[in-house]
């Protein structure tokens, strides 16, 4: 039953999470649970669980979609690049070599995959190195900010992001090789190279 209810979940935050990123859930629409649920497929329970985490994480406010502006999302992305160059900092100190080995898998998976899988392996490598931040306050920041992080993980890899890939390589050499000033100064770069591109395609 529990793995039922969870599937449930997942299954109502992407389908929502999707729609509104897509624009088929338009800036400024109300969203009705009932409705939600009968579209989706699930009972009106699951859907406000995935509203109620879509309001966490900067998509709707008041069950209104919300769409977040340019300037949003710079400030966001600010957050995100302080966390994560601190993160490659700290991995590149201190992550151990099976962590390494699953980043190398990860890098892997994205250039042998579909994008669906490329978007996943993406989120992975990003997710090890801030768990690596050791910083539970920092952790929870990026994990509230996981829409908008799918919105341009998304973006960049369906558009084809020049040297994408080659960047994760990069970080992945200066953590291995122990340079933490390095892999912090690569992580910052990449994620403002994955910012300026997202805005232009999204504008």
């Amino acid at each position: 039953m529990e793995i039922t209810t969870r599937s449930a979940q997942l299954l109502a935050y992407e389908t929502i999470r999707e729609q509104i990123i897509t624009g088929n859930y338009p800036g400024g629409m109300k969203l009705v649970e009932v409705q939600l649920a009968e579209e989706i497929g699930v009972s009106r329970t699951p859907v406000r669980e995935a509203i109620r985490r879509l309001e966490q994480e900067g998509l709707i406010k008041r069950k209104r979609v919300i769409k977040p502006s340019e300037k949003d999302l710079r400030h966001m992305f600010q957050m995100r690049m302080l966390i994560e160059s601190y993160a490659a900092k700290m991995a590149a100190t201190y992550m151990s070599a099976n962590n390494i080995s699953r980043l190398r898998r990860s890098i892997h998976l994205a250039k042998t995959s579909d994008s669906q899988t490329i978007v996943k392996a993406n989120k992975d490598f990003h997710d090890l190195i801030v768990e690596e931040s050791r910083n539970p306050i920092m952790i929870d920041t990026v994990d509230k900010m996981q829409s908008i992080i799918y919105l341009f993980s998304k973006t960049v890899v369906q558009h084809e992001r020049p040297f994408l890939i080659d960047e994760h390589i990069k970080i992945c050499d200066a953590i291995e090789q122990r340079q933490p000033e390095l892999a912090s100064q690569l992580m910052e770069d990449h994620l403002k190279a994955d910012l300026e591109f997202t805005l232009i395609i999204v504008e």
